[in-house]
C-alpha cells in the first residue's frame, strides 16, 4: 500500500472501530489520541511487531475502561524506515489528525527527520523508539523524550568491559552508516582514546539498503581482530553473526548491540548454536532466561501475549521492550489527571519519579525531569549460551572514566 488513502493503519481505532470514537463523544468524553511511525515494511520490519503490540495493549487498556475512562486512539503508520515518508506521515499525524502526542517513533534517522518540526510545533514527541544520545537535549528540543539506554552509554559500557577483560584486544567494528550507527562508535570511541584508541584495527560500514554485510565481515575478518563489535539492526545483525561464523572467523570476544540481539528475530534466523558466546547488554528480561520463568510481571506479559497479541512472538525481545513503553505512556496519561493538553503531557513525561516496570532489569528505575529527558541510563551484560542469554557482573552506566 503506497498511496495516502491507503496508508497501512493499525490501531485502536482500526481494532475497535468506528465505535469507540463515537462512543467517547456521546460520554461527552476527550479522546486521547496518540500518533507514532513504524517501519512495518522496508529494511527494519522486523521493529513492527512494537507497534503492533502497542495496538494490542492499547486495546487491552480500552476494553478496561480506557484512562480514567477516556480512550485511548493510537494511530500507527507505515513510514517504512525512509525519513522522507516518515516526514510525510509525521505531518498528516500532527496537522491532520491532530494527535494529542507522538509516541515511540521508531528509528534514528526517521526521528532526526522530525526531530525540529514536532518541537517547532510543541507536539509532545513521547519515548522514541532509539538511543540516540540526542534526544535528551530539554534546552533546545523540550517536547522530545528518549526511551532507550543511550547508545553512546551502550558503547562506553562495551569499551570498558573489553579494557577490563581483554586490554589487549585488537578489534574490528560493524557498524550501520547513520546516527545511529556512529553513536554507539561514539561510545567506544570515547573510552578508547588516545593510545587506547590503537586497539581498533578495523571498521566497516553498511547502508539500511546494502542487501546483506558479508563483504564487510570478511574484510574485517582479514585484519586480524580478536574482538568483534556489531552495531547493527535485527536484519544485518543476523547476516553478521552467520557470517562471522560460517566464514571460520572465532573472534573470542563478539559483542552485538542491545537493538541487534532479540533471540527471535536475530539469533534464530543466525542460528543459536552460531550465536554462543556472543555479549550484549540488557535493561529489560529476556523471555528465554529460566531466572523469570515464573516471575509475575513475566508471566502477566505472557497472558497478555496469549490473549491480545496471539500472533506476536514470545521470543522476540521486542515484544518485552514494547509492553515497557506501552506501560510507561499509560502512566503519563495517568499522572495527567483528565487534562490531556499537550503541555500538561509534556509536564508529565518529565515528572517521572523512580517509576518501575515488572519487565525491567531488578535495580533499573525510570526517571525524568525538565533537566533530563532520558528515562533509561543503566544496563547490565549479559552472554548467549547457546540456549539462553545469562545476565553477568553489575547493572553499569556510562562514562567514559
Amino acid at each position: 500500500m503506497t498511496t495516502r488513502r491507503k496508508t497501512l493503519v493499525i490501531g485502536a481505532a482500526a481494532l475497535t472501530g468506528p465505535f469507540l470514537i463515537g462512543s467517547a463523544r456521546a460520554q461527552g468524553k476527550k479522546e486521547i489520541k496518540l500518533g507514532q511511525t513504524m517501519p512495518y515494511s522496508g529494511p527494519a520490519s522486523a521493529y513492527g511487531t512494537i507497534g503492533k503490540l502497542h495496538q494490542a495493549y492499547f486495546k487491552k487498556i480500552n476494553d478496561e475502561g480506557g484512562i480514567n475512562g477516556t480512550k485511548v486512539n493510537l494511530i500507527s503508520l507505515d513510514d517504512g524506515y525512509s525519513p522522507p515518508k516518515t516526514v510525510e506521515q509525521v505531518r498528516k499525524l500532527v496537522e491532520q489528525d491532530e494527535v494529542d502526542a507522538l509516541f515511540q517513533t521508531l528509528g534514528t534517522p526517521s526521528n532526526t527527520a522530525i526531530h525540529k518540526y514536532v518541537n517547532a510545533k510543541k507536539v509532545p514527541h513521547l519515548f522514541v523508539a532509539t538511543g540516540a544520545t540526542k534526544w535528551n537535549d530539554p534546552k533546545n528540543f523540550p517536547w522530545t523524550f528518549g526511551f532507550n539506554l543511550s547508545y553512546q552509554t551502550e558503547g562506553e559500557i562495551y569499551a570498558k568491559y573489553i579494557l577490563k577483560n581483554r586490554p589487549n584486544a585488537k578489534i574490528a567494528i560493524l557498524y550501520q552508516n547513520d546516527d545511529y550507527g556512529k553513536d554507539v562508535l561514539a561510545g567506544v570511541d570515547n573510552v578508547l582514546k588516545g593510545d587506547k584508541a590503537k586497539m581498533i584495527v578495523a571498521k566497516a560500514t553498511y547502508e539500511v539498503t546494502d542487501p546483506t554485510v558479508d563483504s564487510q565481515i570478511l574484510t574485517l575478518k582479514a585484519s586480524g581482530a580478536d574482538t568483534m563489535i556489531n552495531i547493527c539492526t535485527p536484519k544485518f545483525s543476523a547476516q553478521a553473526i552467520r557470517r562471522v561464523y560460517d566464514s571460520g572467523w572465532r573472534p573470542p570476544l563478539h559483542i552485538v548491540n542491545n537493538v541487534g540481539a532479540s533471540v527471535g528475530s536475530v539469533l534464530t534466523p543466525a542460528g543459536l548454536d552460531k550465536s554462543e558466546g556472543v555479549i550484549t547488554v540488557q535493561y529489560y528480561k529476556d523471555e528465554s532466561d529460566p531466572t523469570w520463568v515464573n516471575d509475575p510481571a513475566m508471566l502477566q506479559w505472557r497472558g497478555f501475549m496469549g490473549r491480545f497479541y496471539k500472533d506476536g512472538a514470545v521470543t522476540d525481545a521486542s515484544n518485552v521492550y514494547a509492553y515497557i513503553t506501552a506501560e510507561l505512556m499509560v502512566q503519563v496519561l495517568k499522572q495527567c489527571n483528565g487534562n490531556y493538553s499537550r503541555d500538561n503531557i509534556r509536564k508529565q513525561a518529565e515528572s517521572l519519579k523512580d517509576w518501575k516496570s515488572g519487565l525491567l532489569l531488578p535495580g533499573i528505575v525510570v526517571n525524568t525531569s525538565p533537566t533530563d529527558h532520558a528515562p533509561i541510563d543503566q544496563g547490565q551484560l549479559s552472554k548467549w549460551d547457546g540456549k539462553k542469554w545469562v545476565l553477568f557482573g553489575d547493572v553499569l552506566g556510562g562514562g567514559a572514566g
